[in-house]
C-alpha cells in the first residue's frame, strides 16, 4: 500500500518570529510597514526580511485587508468571456495595460470567472453577495454590463472604475473613457478643411453609449463647420449594406453630390465602397470615407480612422482606482483619453478641387 506523502504546510509568522528571534507582533508590523510607528530598529527589521525570503513566507491577503483595510488586490470583472481569444479581442489591449500598471505599482490582480449565471451572462452579485469583495476594488469592463448591478455597486460604496462610459439611471460611476467625440470632430474637421462641404454618417444602429459618442462628435463638428448634412435616414442593410435608394439621392447630381461619409465601424465602410464600385465610383477618388474605430495594421484597406489607446486606458483604470482607494469621497467624474486620428489612403480632397490653392 502506498501513501501520499504530507504537503508541508505553508510558512506562517510564527516561524518567521521564531527564526527571526523576534515577537510574533514585531513580525506583523514589519510585514504591514509599521516600523516607524512601532521604533522597530532597522537590524532588527532586515533580520525579519532574511527570515521572510528564508522561509518563502507570503503574508495572507485577507488577514491583511482585516488589519489594515486593504490587502493590495485589485479585481478585473469582464461582463463576458475574454479568454481564451483574448489574443484576437479587442479586450487584450486593456488588460495587458492592467496588468503592466498593477505590477508597476505593487498590486496583484484577481481576475473573476466564475460569476457567470445561467444564462450566460456574468453578473457581480451572486445570492446578494458581492463576488468582488475579496478584492480592494475593481474594474469592470464589457458592453454586457448590467446597469442595475453598477448602481447596487455605486450605492454599497464599493470602488470600482468602468472601461468605457456607462449612463446608469439614478447615479452616476467612475468611467474612463476613450474621447470618440473629439476624435469623431476631429475627423470631421480635417474633411471640411480638405474642401468637403457635403457628408453623411454611417451608423451602425447600435444603442451604445461609445456610439452615441461618436455621434454627438459628428454632429457638433457639421454644425460648427457649417457642413451640410445627407446621412441616411434609417439603419443599414443586411451586412451592412447602404440604402440603394439613399444613394440614388445622394450620388444622383454633380453639382450637390455626396463627397464624404464617416462610418460607425469599418463592418459599414466595405459594404459602402462596393455599392461605390458597382456605380463605377471609387474611394476616395469619388467618396472619400473615414471609420471611428481603429482598423488593424494589415488591413486589407488602411481606412482613415480613429485608434483607441487600449493600453493607456487600462493603465488609467488602474491609477483612477488606487486614487478613488487612496481618497475616499472623490467626486465622481469621467476620466478622457484621447484617441489618435490616424491618415490611411481612403480621404482626399473632393474631386475637382485636388491642387486649389485659396
Amino acid at each position: 500500500m502506498t501513501t501520499t506523502p504530507r504537503r508541508a504546510r505553508a510558512p506562517r509568522q510564527s516561524d518567521v518570529a521564531r527564526l527571526a528571534g523576534v515577537s510574533q507582533s514585531a513580525v506583523s508590523r514589519v510585514i504591514g510597514g509599521d516600523t516607524d510607528a512601532a521604533r522597530i530598529p532597522e537590524a532588527t527589521v532586515r533580520r525579519i526580511q532574511e527570515a521572510i525570503k528564508e522561509l518563502g513566507y507570503v503574508p495572507n491577503p485577507t488577514a491583511r485587508k482585516l488589519r489594515t483595510g486593504r490587502n493590495r488586490l485589485l479585481g478585473v470583472h469582464t461582463f463576458e468571456a475574454v479568454f481564451p481569444r483574448a489574443r484576437e479581442d479587442f479586450y487584450l489591449e486593456f488588460l495587458l495595460g492592467i496588468e503592466e500598471r498593477a505590477e508597476e505599482i505593487d498590486h496583484d490582480l484577481v481576475l473573476f470567472t466564475s460569476t457567470g449565471g445561467t444564462d450566460g451572462r456574468r453578473r457581480v452579485y451572486r445570492d446578494g453577495v458581492n463576488r468582488l469583495n475579496v478584492a480592494d476594488g475593481a474594474v469592470l469592463l464589457g458592453v454586457a454590463a448590467d446597469r442595475a448591478e453598477l448602481a447596487r455597486l455605486e450605492a454599497d460604496g464599493y470602488p470600482f472604475v468602468h472601461i468605457g462610459r456607462r449612463e446608469v439611471p439614478g447615479t452616476r460611476i467612475t468611467c474612463v473613457v476613450p474621447d470618440y467625440e473629439s476624435a469623431a470632430a476631429a475627423i470631421v474637421d480635417r474633411l471640411a478643411d480638405l474642401g468637403h462641404t457635403r457628408i453623411g454618417y454611417l451608423s451602425a444602429g447600435i444603442d451604445e453609449e461609445s456610439y452615441a459618442d461618436r455621434r454627438r462628435g459628428y454632429e457638433s463638428a457639421v454644425a460648427r463647420r457649417g457642413l451640410h448634412d445627407v446621412s441616411p435616414a434609417g439603419p443599414p442593410g443586411p451586412g451592412g449594406a447602404p440604402d440603394p435608394a439613399w444613394l440614388d439621392t445622394v450620388l444622383g447630381g454633380t453639382a450637390d453630390r455626396l463627397t464624404a461619409v464617416v462610418a460607425d465601424a469599418e463592418w459599414l465602410a466595405h459594404p459602402f465602397a462596393e455599392a461605390l464600385a458597382a456605380r463605377g465610383l471609387a474611394v476616395p477618388r469619388d467618396v472619400s470615407v473615414a471609420v471611428l474605430e481603429g482598423v488593424a495594421p494589415d488591413a486589407a484597406v488602411r481606412w482613415d480612422c480613429l485608434q483607441i489607446p487600449r493600453r493607456e486606458v487600462g493603465r488609467l483604470a488602474i491609477d483612477t482606482l488606487v486614487g478613488l482607494l487612496d481618497e475616499p469621497g472623490t467626486p465622481v467624474a469621467d476620466v478622457l483619453v484621447e484617441c489618435v486620428v490616424v491618415e490611411g489612403e481612403t480621404v482626399t480632397a473632393p474631386a475637382g478641387t485636388q491642387g486649389r490653392t485659396e
